[in-house]
């Protein structure tokens, strides 16, 4: 069963994302802020983390860069999720480790063909 690091600062969003991510046979681990998520990847080690991009403290794009230039966690790939559907947003992710980027609100399949993509790429 592929572990998920989902880190989201909403209880709604968290609860959503989890209900599609276990209903399609991933376990899922949270994280509520960006510097929980680094803590996290590190000790769980999940094969991909869902990442948001707005929360207080660490942001989710400062968070990624962390995470993808950590010596840890640089081969766990990181699907941004968030609510700046900007061209220029999802770049600056992808600059910062992003492989994939969802606008929300996140559609299912959407969510579940990009998580399984990064994973088997």
């Amino acid at each position: 069963m592929p572990r998920v690091l989902l880190v989201d600062d909403s209880p709604t969003d968290i609860a959503n994302l989890r209900k599609m991510l276990e209903k399609n046979g991933f376990e899922v681990v949270e994280a509520l802020t960006g510097e929980s998520a680094i803590e996290k990847a590190g000790v769980e080690k999940p094969d991909v983390i869902v990442m948001d991009v707005v929360m207080p403290g660490m942001n989710g794009f400062q968070a990624t860069r962390t995470l993808s230039r950590g010596a840890e966690t640089s081969n766990i790939p990181i699907v941004v999720i968030s609510s700046k559907s900007q061209e220029t947003d999802k770049l600056w992710a992808m600059r910062q480790g992003a492989r994939e980027y969802i606008v929300k609100p996140v559609k299912e399949s959407e969510l579940i063909t990009k998580v399984n993509g990064v994973i088997s790429a």
